[in-house]
C-alpha cells in the first residue's frame, strides 16, 4: 500500500518554501540598497574630479590669457622702442 504525505508535510513544505522567498525577497533588496549606496558613493566621488578638472581648466585658460597679453604687452613695448 502506498502511503502518501501528510497534511502536515505540506503544511511545512509550503511554510518552507515562503520563507525561501522572503529570504531572497530580503537578500535582493539589500543588494540593491548597497548598490545604491556604492552608485551614490561613486557619483559624489566623480563630481569632485570633475569640479576638479573645471576648476584646473579655467585656471589654465586665465594663465594662457594672461601669458598671451604679457607677449603682446612685450611686443608692443619692442615695437615702440
Amino acid at each position: 500500500m502506498a502511503t502518501t504525505p501528510s497534511k502536515d508535510h505540506k503544511r511545512r513544505e509550503r511554510e518552507q518554501k515562503k520563507m525561501y522567498k522572503r529570504l531572497a525577497r530580503k537578500e535582493a533588496k539589500e543588494a540593491k540598497k548597497a548598490a545604491e549606496e556604492l552608485a551614490a558613493v561613486e557619483a559624489a566621488k566623480q563630481a569632485a574630479v570633475d569640479k576638479q578638472a573645471q576648476i584646473d581648466a579655467e585656471f589654465e585658460a586665465a594663465f594662457a590669457a594672461e601669458l598671451k597679453a604679457e607677449a603682446e604687452a612685450e611686443a608692443a613695448k619692442k615695437a615702440s622702442s
